[in-house]
């Protein structure tokens, strides 16, 4: 199988960023999941290559690409092995300085995201009270004067530790005071390299994969006024609209993760013999492995719709959702049917398919849970009363 389409439009991306994931081969990352250690020398690379710039505009610094070439880019790093998941918000997050932030503000910060001096990867929106309820979430931010001051707690902030700015999301109006449960919610720019200490705490959170999650906790942190970013208030706005993006380019994770698992089990199947012949020839190892593809590009072409309408300046939020579904649960089946391929030695660390086997998991629960998109095709696909 190979990794590219026909007629690719981004075959020489996916060709280069294969032979960068080359010089990162399993026991790279075999380590650094032993270790719960964040692969620094990886991003870096992604960093020098320019790929972690993809989406920024080359007026500062980026390479101004589209969104399926982002996709190309994340869905290649999967499929060869090594974890996006280390830096991919920065493809996304960047987005919300990008379309709201002030001129000073993308000036200040797109250029220095593009070459790696400044590192944007923690996303400050989950709450250990509202979970994915996100309009209910109490981190508040008060105005005094020239300056923020933030109290509160998030939680599965991921790379906090290894980013210098966070994207915070904060009530600025108490919630009894705002006409409709979305209003009065603000976002920050946080400098996490001035805060830490000063009203910030980082604490790490250990997890069944190498996440490199944690929670957040803010006692009167101080953010510069000018931090805020577009108007106060109209903050949810701000990150739904870079949701479609962030779901759109997880799902081409998730096919990348699908791919590997079926180009492992199916060489394996090829080449293991029992009781004289190769087990991929018996239908109770072809079968799971033939469906597990089906869902898999089923799932990439939903991508791609979804990219297509992305460029087009059109909203797939049916498509970002329903990709971010079915790309989560591809990959999923695919590493059930690897696993299940190799037998025994599915479980061997050395193999590398129990670790991308628990990293493919999460995609069923993170960025959004798979009930919540359900939720949202039933009410604005379907037309169905709302659920919750």
């Amino acid at each position: 199988m190979d990794h590219a389409l026909p007629a690719d439009p981004h075959i020489e991306i996916r060709q280069e960023v294969a032979k960068l994931c080359a010089k990162f081969p399993g026991e790279y990352w075999r380590n650094l999941d032993r270790d719960r250690a964040y692969p620094t020398a990886f991003v870096r690379a992604l960093t020098e290559g320019g790929y972690l710039a993809a989406l920024i505009p080359e007026e500062f610094g980026g390479a101004g690409l589209s969104l399926s070439a982002a996709a190309a880019i994340l869905e290649t790093v999967q499929a060869e092995g090594c974890n996006g998941a280390a830096c991919h918000a920065q493809m996304y997050i960047m987005g919300t300085i990008l379309r709201h932030g002030s001129p000073a503000q993308k000036t200040m910060y797109l250029p220095k995201i593009a070459t790696g001096e400044l590192r944007l990867q923690a996303f400050g929106v989950t709450e250990p009270t509202s979970g994915t309820d996100t309009t209910s979430l109490r981190t508040f931010a008060r105005r005094e004067g020239d300056k923020y001051i933030v109290n509160g707690q998030k939680v599965w902030t991921s790379r906090a530790e290894h980013s210098d700015l966070m994207l915070l999301l904060a009530r600025t109006t108490p919630r009894d005071q705002v006409g409709k449960r979305t209003e009065g919610l603000s976002t920050f720019i946080v400098d996490m390299r001035a805060a830490l200490g000063k009203g910030l705490t980082i604490r790490p959170i250990r997890t069944m994969m190498n996440h490199n999650s944690t929670e957040v906790f803010f006692d009167n942190m101080e953010i510069p006024a000018e931090n805020l970013l577009g108007v106060e208030g109209r903050g949810f706005r701000y990150i739904l609209d870079g949701m479609n993006a962030e779901r759109l380019l997880i799902a081409a994770e998730c096919i990348g993760d699908a791919k590997w698992f079926l180009k492992r089990a199916t060489d394996y199947a090829r080449d293991r013999h029992v009781f004289g012949r190769p087990i991929g020839q018996n239908q109770g190892v072809q079968f799971p492995l033939a469906r597990a593809y089906a869902q898999m590009r089923a799932a990439e072409l939903m991508v791609q719709e979804g990219c297509r309408k992305f460029e087009a300046g059109q909203t797939p939020g049916e498509e970002a959702n329903m990709a971010k579904m079915l790309a989560a649960e591809a990959s999923w089946a695919a590493g059930e049917a690897c696993i299940q391929t190799h037998g025994g030695f599915g479980f061997a660390e050395e193999y590398d398919i129990e670790r991308k086997f628990r990293e493919t998991r999460l995609y069923q629960v993170a960025p959004i849970s798979t009930n919540l998109i359900l939720s949202y095709i039933a009410e604005h696909v379907l037309g169905l009363p709302r659920s919750y």
